[in-house]
């Protein structure tokens, strides 16, 4: 009896190019694996993506650990991925990525998972090319990279913004491994900061980077300086700094936001942000 090899299983380093080719035909929606995928040049390893084939050629990829994120699915690739998922909502954080795939995929895998902590369903994808400042809009000349030795003056800003922006907090008990993560981006000169006096006062990082896109996220800036109008040049700094090369050869900046954000909305238009898509996130 000849047995049939599964259409949905793990990525190979073989398979490298060929599932950032799949990323590639829209990388703003897809730089989140992208940079996933590059990164695994470190480790050598692809196991975390499940690719899926139809007659032995990939079609569709999945980032699938503690976030389920899929890539260029359809209906067939999803119903694969939901049935080879379906016992896997312990160790699942979210499912996000465009919205059309997460939302039916979530569908899929809900009779599985039981209810989530929260669907957010229309969060725009949004872009720009342009550096602010050939705009003519003010920027904020102090925001600077963070240094390493500012982990643990980051480390309460990043919880702070974490806490509000997911509903719970990072970590409970030690912070060993969010400090960690917070180290990591900041070893990386992929965290932005203003410091008033040691304090960290305003920060964003730069999440994923690949395919000569940037995506930022964790856009935060302290309570008691909010309303003042200072958030635009402090953005715009940063959006300056990583499209004139600071933290590699970078031609798009993305990021996307809820929908009932409406101050933040129109924060990134007014530095030059546009739609380009919509994702949609699942909180386990």
């Amino acid at each position: 009896m000849l047995r049939t090899r599964p259409a949905v299983r793990p990525l190979t380093p073989a398979d490298r190019d060929a599932a950032l080719a799949l990323c590639g035909r829209d990388p703003a929606r897809h730089l989140f694996v992208a940079a996933r995928i590059e990164e695994s040049a470190r480790t050598g390893s692809l196991s975390s993506v499940l690719g899926h084939r139809v007659d032995g050629e990939l079609d569709a990829i999945c980032w699938a650990n503690a976030n389920i994120v899929p890539v260029e699915t359809d209906d067939s690739a999803r119903a694969a991925l939901a049935e080879r998922m379906r016992s896997w909502r312990p160790s699942t954080a979210s499912v996000l990525g465009p919205r059309e795939e997460v939302l039916d995929l979530w569908d899929r895998l809900a009779r599985h998972w039981g209810p989530p902590r929260a669907i957010r369903a229309d969060q725009p994808l949004m872009t720009t090319r342009t550096r602010p400042s050939a705009r003519g809009l003010e920027i904020d000349h102090r925001v600077r990279p963070a240094w390493d030795s500012e982990v643990d003056a980051v480390l309460p800003a990043a919880t702070h913004m974490f806490t509000h922006e997911i509903g719970y907090p990072p970590y409970v008990g030690s912070s060993r491994a969010y400090r960690a993560a917070v180290a990591g981006l900041i070893a990386r000169r992929h965290t932005f900061v203003l410091v008033e006096q040691g304090e960290v006062v305003f920060k964003t990082d730069i999440g994923s980077l690949a395919l000569g896109c940037a995506q930022l996220q964790g856009v935060w800036l302290t309570p008691r300086l909010r309303g003042l109008g200072l958030s635009g040049p402090l953005l715009a700094a940063v959006v300056d700094q990583v499209l004139d090369g600071r933290v590699g050869p970078v031609t798009e900046v993305s990021l996307y936001v809820n929908d009932f954000n409406v101050a933040a909305l129109a924060l990134y238009e007014r530095i030059g942000f546009t739609t380009v898509g919509t994702f949609a996130t699942v909180l386990l």
